[in-house]
């Protein structure tokens, strides 16, 4: 590391930098004309790159190209054009040193005191399914170098990222006879290592996708989406940041009305999302399924031949539970469906796409947050989820596990019925995203009950069937939906009882991992309650 130099000076929050130079080089160009122009007007010299440049020139603007800085024209594709000492020299030369300043006039280095870069847009073209030589291609090698040192040295150095960035400066000169304040220049800095930090980690994730082995280094980053009110709880502060993924979902969905996101709604709103996706696409000829979650847990999940039956269907699973819920729908939500909907307090509802009239419902409600996420999130394909703990972070593969026919194992002396395969087939969907210890019981393609988060297996059956008692009483029904229903465990029962409480609640077929120690004595159990099971030989724990 450098050796310390006696001679620098402390960083003055107060201290002007007089804005003399600018470099300018940025894909977005949209507010480049007027920002180029006021610059001008502020007597500030331009410097520009290739299409940068030109566009400036075209407005009738002086601008000198960068190789009238280094010599040296724009080559290889314009890969090589700033990597110069004139340029570099240019910005991390600290005015304040003797030494640096004889080095810049021997040399004839001009000081750089604006600049002014968009990193190329890799992520843009990983999100749009570039192929790997574009990807690689939009790998910025000269704009980071070029903003670290401008950032490295912000005692002197205004350094933009973006186009608002390039307002705040203008705004500071304004304020300050055409100089910026150490203040905005040390924020500018700060903002800098953050996206340079944000743009290689979404490099070095691509290549961990891509490279099939566990990175050595873990790499995490992302843009400001929004600056929540709170946290979990009003004590904590929040804010939602994307990871610049096409993945469809809250993260990439637009917000055509409500109050805005809170972080509860946003993770919850991703459950629910995560979960109808499972259920397929309408549009593609999938059923409509409706999700409805409550603390990041369903409390109702339906399949039917539309959606307002199926919203109804998943509504009846636990009404009390739905109240101040998230809704999510595989397909378009029509007006019909809307109407139904808000008829329950209903905190956001998610959607691939929503009529214009489903869209004129909602807007009576206010509060009620509506999402259009263009898609419905590809449930098999391979992407990671992350979680912090003291001191690190835990990754993992996204659960996309999935069991086919093939797989399913009968290991009972009566098998399931096509109905009751159906039904265990939806309920094995819905574990995955039911928190362990998961009991789920469905019925006619609707969830009857579901149990979630007990320490014990036994206590999470028992309260599934609760819920389906309640939901019988609010209902008006003769017996629980859990009478012939199917049910799922997210694990295998490690003793006979959790099989036998769901016996108890009238399941006559269940479906589970398998792999205890105990599997022939919890199979001779079912048999001796009439009961088919089907392992899957996968576990779907969610912690």
């Amino acid at each position: 590391m450098p050796a310390p130099n006696p001679d620098l000076k402390p960083f003055d929050p107060a201290a002007l930098a007089p804005v003399k130079r600018a470099l300018l080089s940025v894909s977005d160009k949209s507010k480049l004309a007027a920002q180029a122009r006021a610059l001008h007007e502020r007597g500030v010299k331009l410097v520009s790159t290739g299409g940068t440049r030109q566009a400036i020139a075209d407005l009738g603007i002086p601008v000198k190209d960068v190789s009238e800085l280094t010599g040296f024209p724009e080559m290889m594709d314009g890969r090589v054009k700033t990597l110069h000492p004139m340029v570099h020299g240019g910005l991390l030369g600290d005015r304040d040193l003797a030494s640096h300043k004889d080095a810049m006039h021997a040399h004839g280095i001009l000081s750089i005191d604006l600049l002014i870069v968009n990193l190329y847009p890799f992520e843009n073209a990983v999100a749009g399914g570039g192929s790997y030589e574009m990807c690689v291609e939009n790998i910025d090698i000269g704009g980071p170098a070029m903003i670290r040192a401008a950032a490295k040295n912000h005692a002197h150095v205004a350094v933009c990222t973006d186009a608002d960035d390039v307002d705040a400066v203008i705004a500071d000169m304004d304020a300050n006879d055409g100089a910026t304040t150490g203040t905005l220049r040390r924020r500018l800095a700060g903002k800098t290592y953050a996206r340079s930090a944000a743009y290689d980690a979404a490099i070095a994730n691509y290549f961990a996708g891509i490279v099939s082995e566990t990175p050595a280094w873990r790499a995490q980053g992302g843009s400001l989406k929004q600056e929540l009110r709170y946290g979990e709880n009003p004590h904590q502060t929040a804010a939602f940041y994307s990871d610049g993924s096409s993945r469809a979902g809250v993260a990439t969905a637009n917000q055509v009305q409500g109050k805005a996101l809170s972080y509860n709604n946003i993770n919850d709103t991703d459950a629910a999302y995560e979960l109808v996706a499972e259920f397929g696409d309408v549009s593609k000829g999938d059923k409509p399924a409706v999700a409805i979650i409550k603390h990041a847990n369903p409390c109702g999940l339906a399949v039917a031949d539309d959606f307002i039956t199926a919203y109804k269907n998943a509504l009846a699973c636990d009404p009390v539970s739905a109240f101040g819920g998230i809704v999510a729908l595989n397909g378009n939500l029509d007006a019909k469906t809307a109407k139904e909907i808000v008829k329950v307090f209903t905190e956001v509802v998610i959607a691939p796409s929503a009529d214009a009239d489903a869209i004129a419902v909602f807007e009576k409600k206010k509060n009620l947050r509506l999402l259009i996420a263009g898609g419905l999130p590809d449930v098999t394909a391979p992407s990671l989820t992350q979680r912090n703990v003291a001191g690190g972070i835990l990754v993992q593969d996204r659960d996309s596990g999935y069991v086919a026919d093939a797989d399913l194992k009968v290991v009972t002396k009566r098998k399931p019925t096509e109905s009751e395969m159906a039904d265990l087939r939806m309920a094995w969907k819905v574990a995955k995203h039911v928190k362990s210890n998961a009991i789920i019981y469905v019925k006619d393609g609707a969830t009857a009950g579901i149990g979630a988060g007990q320490m014990s297996r036994i206590d999470s059956a028992r309260i599934a069937a609760r819920k389906a008692e309640d939901a019988q009483e609010a209902a008006g029904w003769a017996e629980p939906k859990t009478k012939g229903c199917a049910c799922a465990s997210d694990a295998f029962f490690p003793f006979a009882d959790g099989m036998l409480a769901a016996a108890a609640a009238g399941a006559t077929a269940i479906i589970q991992p398998g792999g205890s120690i105990r599997d022939d004595e919890v199979i001779a159990a079912a048999d001796a309650q009439g009961i088919a099971m089907v392992f899957t030989g996968m576990r779907h724990f969610r912690h």
